[in-house]
């Protein structure tokens, strides 16, 4: 069987500091080459053109070096961008540019433009497909392990999957050379000396003899781990006495002797893959829109909303996007620059050093946010003809009503919307509160309310919501009505408006956060539920997902983004929303349009489906923290406002 590696080079990964990347490169990267050379394997290397320019300045000789091997076409350059940054949570124009850049920095250090590309951090959405077609790379390499679950392949062999992925525009797509996660992590173990090479080599074994795969994916992962610990973890493994590299070197060999493996090159082993049937095809699913590598904590999550402070430093690289675009002088310098700021490693495990100097260069560089977008407090408005306000008996159910849209809010369930209709859907809501018994399962035994609030802190074991009495103030400001009021909760207080647009079909809900601190927790806001009534499955979601057209997803089977993974990890999954828009369509074609400023709260929208024998129960909601591995406590609560508008 032939077999291939790649080893991913990086020195911005998040926990090596700054003066350490020296000692990396001659620890790491150096003994690579030598297991090119003295092995004489085909080995792809993948690494970043910001790390490509790093290795320049430190150990200039490793550059001409690697640049020699490349001529001789012993080893295969394979392309990342200029800086490893997750593309499904980039505008297209920053993909496009980080693309460009890397392409760029290839050729003037290497003289060489890779044909392959390697998916950062394996987060797939198809508009990178089309980008990466579109500036001239032939083939791409994902990991397969969750494209089998976002396909419903999870117990099915390797050539059920596409061999090749389609894109928005690319409708046959590009073909597709599998890593495999659980492949790498078991080469990773047995170099480490976590396992025996003989028990390695077995697993190999039953391996091939299961999935009789055309080739297999022996490594597909960093270079930085062999002889070479960050300190990152209490728990991290000794390094092997041996040389991890020289243990590297005696596991290769006695792969190839007893399983008989033939070593070939990333793009040699992409060709045997296309001698099988072609079979095109998507690679996500509304369940997992954004596949990305390795385990269930690995989810597209992580570098949006968990780290240091994603959120926060997600919506000032917006906020730079948006002064770029609009500057008709910006440089490729200046991009280049933000690239760097969007960089995965920041918003992981980041040391305490580097995140203080990316929250600096931030400052530096962009002028403070706009204030929250709540309006100042005001006393009651009197009458306005644009709108009616009634009442129940028990001051519960409050109804506003204009000619375009009829809105009923609960006070005794913290303003939460009971149910929202519009005149373009001859008034009939498509969301608003399912009442508990709603359901026959015990299982879905709880009041669904739309409009509101959900934080937990597992640390603290406090879970917060906003299902309090808030009476409503209401006022006028220009073509607006503004519903308002605001809750003392345990943390701070949260200040909610509902407004409505006076002059057409429109709906914003606002959330500020008062004296919070960024919890290390879950903070979930603007929750959406859709009344079975009125939303027919199947359900379509359309967003962007680092493209320039949107992405559409068709809801039919169950899945829950918001399921936690772990006590650890509180999600599974969500939408990237690039260009701060949703749309949800129910199966008559009627549906709901959220549009958000990405740029002031790039908060993450996660969507949840579980089906019922007689209805369904599905939700919307905006994340603004999420818990895993990499969440520290400190950051910033940032304010969200949403608009509603009906299609």
């Amino acid at each position: 069987m032939k077999a291939f590696q790649v080893y991913h080079l990086n020195l911005a990964f998040s926990s090596i500091a700054t003066q350490a990347r020296g000692e990396v490169i001659d620890r790491c990267y150096t003994p690579l080459l030598d297991l090119v050379e003295q092995a004489g394997l085909p080995i792809g290397i993948e690494l970043t053109g910001w790390t490509l320019q790093q290795i320049l300045e430190l150990r200039p000789a490793w550059v001409e070096r690697f640049r020699a091997l490349l001529d001789r076409g012993v080893c295969e350059l394979i392309g990342s961008g200029w800086s490893q940054l997750i593309g499904p949570l980039v505008p297209a124009s920053v993909n496009r540019w980080n693309q460009q850049l890397g392409l760029q920095a290839y050729e003037q250090r290497l003289g060489i433009r890779p044909r392959l590309v390697l998916v950062n951090e394996m987060a797939f959405s198809s508009s990178m497909v089309d980008l990466y077609a579109e500036v001239g790379y032939e083939g791409i390499i994902m990991d397969r392990d969750n494209v089998r679950l976002a396909l419903d392949l999870d117990h099915h062999p390797e050539v059920a999957l596409p061999t090749h992925a389609c894109g928005l525009r690319l409708a046959d797509g590009l073909p597709v050379l599998w890593s495999d996660s659980v492949l790498f992590q078991r080469f990773q173990r047995v170099v480490h000396g976590d396992i025996p090479i003989s028990e390695y080599l077995q697993s190999l074994r039953l391996r091939m003899q299961r999935e009789r795969m055309p080739v297999m994916p022996l490594y597909c992962n960093d270079a930085e781990i062999f002889d070479y610990r960050p300190g990152r973890f209490t728990t991290e493994s000794r390094l092997h006495p041996d040389g991890e590299w020289n243990r590297i070197a005696r596991v290769l060999e006695q792969a190839q002797q007893a399983l008989g493996l033939q070593w070939v090159s990333p793009s040699q082993a992409l060709a045997e893959v296309l001698k099988t049937p072609r079979r095109s095809g998507r690679l996500s699913s509304a369940a997992h829109p954004i596949p990305v590598k390795k385990q269930a904590k690995y989810n597209i999550n992580r570098w949006a909303v968990s780290g240091r402070d994603n959120l926060w430093l997600n919506s000032r690289c917006h906020q730079w996007h948006r002064l770029l675009q609009n500057e008709p002088q910006a440089t490729a310098s200046q991009w280049r620059e933000l690239c760097e700021f969007w960089a995965s490693d920041l918003r992981t495990h980041i040391t305490a050093e580097r995140w203080q100097e990316a929250c600096d260069g931030l400052q530096q560089r962009l002028p403070e946010p706009p204030a929250p977008s709540l309006a100042p407090e005001a006393p009651t408005a009197s009458a306005d003809p644009r709108f009616s306000i009634s009442r129940d008996e028990e001051d519960i159910l409050w109804t506003f009503e204009t000619s375009e849209l009829k809105l009923v809010l609960n006070a005794r369930r913290g303003l939460t919307l009971r149910s929202l209709a519009f005149a373009k859907h001859q008034f009939e809501p498509l969301v608003g509160t399912l009442a508990q018994g709603h359901f026959d399962s015990i299982e879905l035994a709880a009041d669904y309310y739309s409009g509101g609030v959900l934080i937990e802190i597992p640390g603290e074991r406090v879970r917060l919501t906003d299902l309090e009495w808030l009476q409503p103030q209401w006022r006028v400001i220009g073509d607006e009505l503004w519903i308002e009021g605001e809750l003392p909760l345990a943390h701070g207080s949260l200040r909610k408006a509902i407004v409505i647009d006076l002059q057409g079909q429109g709906l914003r809900l606002h959330y500020g956060f008062r004296g919070w601190q960024r919890p290390v927790g879950l903070v979930r806001v603007g929750i959406l539920t859709l009344l079975p009534q009125s939303c027919a499955v199947p359900l379509e979601l359309t967003t962007h997902l680092g493209g320039d057209e949107a992405e559409s997803f068709v809801v039919e089977q169950r899945f829950n983004h918001t399921a936690s993974s772990s006590f650890f990890v509180s999600s599974s999954s969500a939408l990237g929303a690039t260009k701060g828009e949703l749309s949800i369509v129910e199966a008559a074609g009627r549906g709901l349009r959220l549009q958000w400023d990405p740029s002031a709260c790039a908060a993450m929208p996660m969507f949840k489906h579980l089906p019922t024998p007689s209805s369904h129960l599905s939700r919307l909601s905006f994340s603004l923290c999420e818990l895993d591995d990499t969440s520290k406590s400190g950051g910033r609560m940032l304010d969200f406002a949403v608009t509603v508008t009906p299609l």
